[in-house]
């Protein structure tokens, strides 16, 4: 017992974020070994099993440092968070398809200067397109609407195209980049305890390594305008906004409220850039908006409020009335904000977004993440 209570008094946090770092490395080595055994579909038991090894393992540390108010060491937090996602990048996409879009889209985008207009189906009988991009074509989800994908995402995707043309792992590299940036945005604004909620965070690491999705660059933006917002660079603040939005639409959102205290130049210099970033392919005949008003219209997949308003109310009004419910908060909350100097509650707007969508994927929930704590 004495050597027991001798060894128990040497662990100090630096052991247990360690141990728990090197624990959580075993969970996703495995899982991008299993991913190529697999073809990137590892049964559900074993995905599960060992998503929730290192979810344990993760939130137990955040468990162990919160009532001792220790600080995290942020070289040893981005350490870890950086061989997480060097196991993604060792493995495939998992249980996921949409990275065929993005590749598709960032060879037309390299071919036409435009990777909007034109369907991917139209393309399934063009002989000229390369054998390797006709298989790519032959995986793509809803192969009949145009892209979704706005005009900051799409440049990205055209860097992972110049890296290496019709592979994803380029895409993977890329993301995990501009994940790797956010976090050190984080770091500026959050104690490292708190941002290892995000950095260490399991549906990051499998969302964005593993399976690409580019959601990490809107957040990233996003989370650099509320930074200059912050310390009253406003103009910096319209502008990555501007490139917020025009990666994701969700960033329009949080738009009032990052500039709520801004002029009428600001707000200028918002729509310009926005104005900026679309208007070469709305010249060339087509945005992500076709597609968008699609998606808008037509999608529903793991819906929450939604879907059980449907059992009473038509598809339409149950969306009228959850956007006019939706409103109502963002009005009520922006009447509170508009004179405060705190970051803005992103949790709750996009959580009640979510709660509320027709349409809900796991990755979106990496938009409130940045939030939480």
């Amino acid at each position: 017992m004495f050597i027991f209570l001798r060894w128990k008094n040497k662990i100090t946090p630096t052991h247990v974020i360690d141990l728990a770092g090197l624990g959580c490395v075993l969970g996703y080595g495995l899982l991008a070994f299993y991913s190529h055994q697999y073809q990137g579909e590892p049964s559900l038991t074993l995905f599960f099993t060992l998503m929730g090894w290192v979810s344990l393992l993760t939130f137990g540390v955040y468990a162990y440092l919160h009532p001792k108010n220790e600080e995290l060491l942020i070289g040893r937090l981005i350490f870890w968070a950086l061989l997480f996602r060097g196991c993604g990048l060792l493995g495939m996409p998992l249980f996921e398809d949409d990275f065929y879009r993005y590749l598709w889209d960032a060879y037309r985008f390299a071919e036409t200067g435009t990777p909007y207009g034109i369907a991917p189906a139209h393309f399934f009988t063009d002989s000229t397109v390369p054998p390797l991009f006709q298989r790519i074509l032959d995986q793509i989800n809803y192969p009949d609407i145009p892209t979704i994908y706005g005009p900051t995402t799409q440049y990205a995707f055209l860097m992972g195209y110049f890296l290496k043309a019709g592979d994803v792992l380029s895409l993977q590299f890329i993301f995990v980049l501009f994940d790797l940036l956010l976090i050190r945005l984080l770091l500026a604004i959050a104690p490292a305890r708190l941002v290892l909620l995000y950095a260490w965070c399991p549906l990051v690491i499998k969302e964005i390594a593993f399976t690409a999705h580019p959601d990490g660059l809107g957040i990233g933006l996003l989370i650099t305008a509320i930074i200059l917002q912050q310390r009253n660079h406003l103009r910096g603040a319209a502008v990555f906004l501007a490139l917020s939005v025009g990666a994701k639409v969700f960033a329009l959102l949080l738009v009032p409220f990052i500039l709520a205290r801004a002029g009428l130049r600001h707000w200028l210099i918002f729509a310009t850039t926005l104005l900026l970033l679309y208007l070469p392919f709305w010249l060339q005949g087509g945005t992500d908006m076709i597609g968008l008003s699609v998606f808008a219209r037509e999608w529903e997949f793991n819906s929450g409020l939604f879907g059980l308003l449907t059992v009473w109310l038509s598809s339409l009004t149950a969306k009228v009335v959850l956007g006019l419910a939706f409103l109502s908060f963002l009005t009520w909350y922006y009447l509170h904000y508009r004179h405060s100097e705190k970051i803005p509650r992103g949790d709750w707007i996009y959580g009640l977004f979510l709660i509320i969508a027709p349409t809900i994927n796991a990755w979106y929930l990496l938009w409130m993440l940045p939030f939480a704590g």
